[in-house]
């Protein structure tokens, strides 16, 4: 090996380091001159893009804790149904129908409430023969025709009442509210809809209502008995919110959800409350839209306001027209305040239809609604509101409705001068 030219024993050491080299290489599976990642590398990203795979599906009928119902809001963007009370029962009761969940308590709740639900059908048929025998009696023995019709109305009530006392423990009726399965034709779903309208939304609406001033700014007096909710497209708006003028510039659609039976023909009022009247220095109203003779009932709810009369095709009919003055796209000054837009919903009389073409020469501009509803025989039962103001997109709609000549028009704030007696001069200092 003393032989050996040290010139040849620097190849072999270079050798020997680039064959470890391309070892290691060949070991970590790296790829220098690739544009594209490793199998391996790839297989990693996409577990990392979909995180909330390695859970598998979730049912919102059955997640019974906090972690897995924020998972299910945040993957699936869907609410849990029901309490997490009845959601782990039926979780862990291998698929057992509601009503025979294997618990003893419950199985012997639900005899005690049959009982009860069976003495409550006997009361109803026997105040049903009672009402049928009084409303074959003479008047003159029940005191008269006005005490005939009140005894008549208190037995009514009192039938409603039994038939509601009925279902209002029964568990599987409890159930299919929950669900969103009850059907709003029975009183028993037209009573826990109204109870839950009345303990959260209705509340809201009416601290709106006083927040706004619509009473009595547009009505003396005013007791929502109807769920009113606006949207434009896809965008539900609360009470008071503000809808950016391009939004609003389309026709919204209403869910009027009633809680009374039989069906109604309803008109649907928008007014604007805040119209500046600058030489006055005061405000006014002005009607935004006007449709009669629409039918609603507890299962009737949605009116799309721009689906109301819609054109005929080729050789139909033209259906009845509802629209007496069309959208007129709400819009405010520049500098001005914001504008009130309530919606009203008003039940006609006796469900009698409107005359649409005299509906139609109502003047949009210093629009009384109480003298509306006054001449019209009209009762309000819903109403919601929403504001505007000026933003960006507001000179467009001006433009569009044919107000271009409002888009310059800027109020500004006065500037009030002080009290004589307040005034500094030189003399004073």
């Amino acid at each position: 090996m003393a032989s050996v030219n040290p010139s040849i024993r620097t190849c072999l050491r270079c050798v020997k380091q680039t064959a470890n080299a391309n070892a290691s290489l060949s070991v970590s599976g790296a790829r220098f001159l690739s544009t594209t990642a490793p199998v391996s590398q790839e297989a990693a990203a996409q577990t990392q893009e979909n995180p909330f795979e390695k859970w598998g599906p979730l049912d919102p009928a059955l997640v019974d804790n906090k972690r897995d119902e924020r998972r299910l809001i945040r993957k699936e963007g869907v609410m849990p149904i029901g309490s997490r009370r009845r959601r782990a029962a039926l979780r862990t009761s291998a698929q057992i129908p509601f009503e025979q969940l294997p618990y003893q308590a419950f199985q012997e709740a639900r005899k005690i409430l049959l009982e009860d639900r069976q003495e409550k059908i006997k009361q109803i048929e026997t105040q049903k023969l009672r009402l049928a025998n009084l409303l074959k009696q003479d008047p003159a023995v029940s005191g008269g025709e006005e005490a005939k019709e009140v005894r008549v109305k208190s037995m009514q009530d009192h039938i409603r009442e039994l038939i509601i006392l009925a279902d209002i423990n029964d568990p599987i009726v409890k159930k299919k509210f929950e669900d969103g399965e009850g059907d709003m034709e029975k009183p028993i779903y037209r009573y826990l809809a109204d109870k839950k309208w009345r303990q959260y939304k209705k509340l809201i609406l009416d601290q709106r209502i006083e927040q706004f001033h619509i009473v009595p700014d547009l009505l003396p007096s005013l007791d929502p008995v109807a769920d009113v909710d606006l949207a434009f497209g896809r965008r539900k708006i609360n009470p008071g919110e503000f809808v950016d003028s391009c939004i609003s510039e389309s026709m919204p659609r209403l869910k009027v959800q009633v809680f009374d039976k039989g069906e109604k023909l309803v008109t649907v009022v928008v007014v604007d409350a805040d119209v500046p009247v600058p030489e006055k220095d005061s405000f006014t109203t002005r009607c935004q839209f006007i449709a009669s003779n629409i039918p609603i009932s507890p299962t009737q709810t949605f009116i799309p306001l721009n689906r109301l009369d819609p054109k005929p095709k080729g050789s139909e009919e033209a259906a009845p027209k509802h629209i007496a003055l069309p959208w007129l796209a709400p819009w405010a000054h520049k500098g001005a305040p914001y504008r009130r837009l309530a919606v009203f919903v008003l039940e006609q009389n006796g469900a009698n239809a409107l005359d649409i073409a005299a509906l139609e020469k109502t003047k949009r501009e210093h629009f009384n609604l109480r003298g509306f509803i006054h001449k019209q025989k009209l009762k309000p039962i819903g109403v919601t509101l929403f504001r505007t103001q000026w933003d960006e997109n507001m000179a467009g709609v001006m433009q569009r409705a044919g107000l271009a000549d409002q888009v310059k028009i800027e109020f500004k704030q006065k500037k009030i001068d002080p009290l004589p007696y307040k005034r500094r001069t030189e003399r004073m200092r």
